[in-house]
């Protein structure tokens, strides 16, 4: 089988704006508020057999406000409330880097997997063989549909309002 056959489609999603309401730099477990229809377009996704990645700038890290940890416990209450409903995200992927972090471990010039930068979405094509035809970025800021842009792959701007349906429109334009 051609390499061209074995790749799959895939919805990489941004996170907080988009997935979750954005209450600024969100990173505790108890602030998880889904976006409307959000938990059903990631199990639209799976159902699909579409893998469900999500690319979030977490820049709170670099600027101290919290650590990776908090990172990944949020991500784990995401997927806590995802199993609960039958979804799942298949990776998580953050950036925590910036040019002016107050955190020196986490200061960089014009990080590569900081969105607008297409970093993250090329590991994820990457990790899961997606096809970029096949492949839609989904987030509430430009730099999201950039980033998808510098990929290769389609990028939707999420207008707020039910996920689910932005979604479906998106898939659709991917034919």
């Amino acid at each position: 089988m051609s390499d061209a056959l074995r790749k799959r489609g895939g919805v990489i999603f941004d996170r907080d704006g988009t997935l979750n309401h954005d209450a600024g730099y969100t990173h505790l477990p108890e602030d998880l508020r889904w976006m409307d229809g959000a938990i059903e377009a990631v199990r639209l996704v799976n159902d699909l057999g579409l893998a469900a990645v999500v690319a979030t700038n977490q820049s709170g890290v670099g600027r101290g406000y919290f650590d990776e940890a908090a990172v990944h416990r949020f991500h784990e209450a995401m997927q806590a409330d995802l199993a609960r409903a039958g979804a799942r995200i298949d990776a998580f992927y953050h950036c925590p880097y910036l040019e002016d972090a107050t955190e020196a471990a986490y200061r960089m010039p014009d990080p590569p997997d900081r969105k607008p930068n297409p970093g993250m979405l090329l590991r994820a094509m990457g990790d899961f063989n997606l096809d970029p035809a096949r492949t839609l970025m989904i987030g509430d800021h430009e730099r999201d549909v950039e980033a998808a842009r510098r990929a290769g792959i389609s990028g939707l701007l999420y207008p707020g309002g039910s996920l689910l349906e932005t979604l479906r429109k998106g898939l659709a334009s991917l034919g």
